[in-house]
């Protein structure tokens, strides 16, 4: 019988993504770090052109920046993430109501990377007030493995190179995390398959 635990904690990533970056970038920055710390890397821009989604309320042409955030957060912390983003996004709104900015929060652990949304769909969880986790990616045999649902931004070789970035960086922080956890029972570490 399996007994519940705490899992480990994830790495914070927030999707940026807008038309007119430049002019937003430093609120977007300067919320985010004030809602969940330190910015640990800011990936520079990449243009967004995998769908037509987003231009009417956006604008074009659209730019995504990727962050990823100092330290781990707990795995049940996504949906809070989501609900302080789309905050944000609503405080950074233009006069006319539109969106300035997208911010899609996700959690990513050695097998998996999640983003949350509003949205339901046949393959995502329920989390709670409203919010979504999408299993985006998983981590198999070495690299990311794309599924039949993963947005073809997220499965593009730029992305999956970032991605794999910030899991060295998950686990750097997961092993610094066990040589200070004096509980003599420590976590496994993560592989790096």
């Amino acid at each position: 019988m399996s007994r519940p635990h705490a899992p480990l904690p994830a790495k914070l990533v927030v999707s940026v993504l807008s038309a007119g970056l430049d002019q937003c970038w430093q609120p977007v920055l300067a919320g985010l770090a004030e809602r969940f710390g330190p910015v640990e890397i800011a990936y520079p821009a990449m243009p967004f052109i995998h769908t037509a989604y987003y231009n009417d309320e956006l604008g074009v042409p659209l730019v995504r920046r990727l962050l990823c955030f100092a330290g781990l957060v707990p795995q049940e912390a996504l949906g809070g993430a989501k609900q302080a983003t789309n905050a944000l996004e609503d405080q950074l709104t233009r006069p006319d109501g539109r969106r300035r900015v997208n911010l899609d929060p996700g959690l990513l652990t050695c097998e998996r990377f999640v983003l949350a949304t509003g949205k339901n769909f046949t393959h995502r969880i329920y989390l709670g007030d409203g919010i979504f986790g999408d299993l985006t990616l998983v981590f198999q045999a070495g690299s990311w493995q794309t599924l039949p649902w993963t947005f073809p931004d997220y499965a593009a070789p730029d992305m999956l190179a970032r991605l794999t970035d910030i899991r060295c960086r998950y686990r750097r922080d997961l092993r610094e995390r066990a040589v200070h956890t004096p509980s003599p029972q420590k976590e496994p570490p993560c592989p790096k398959a």
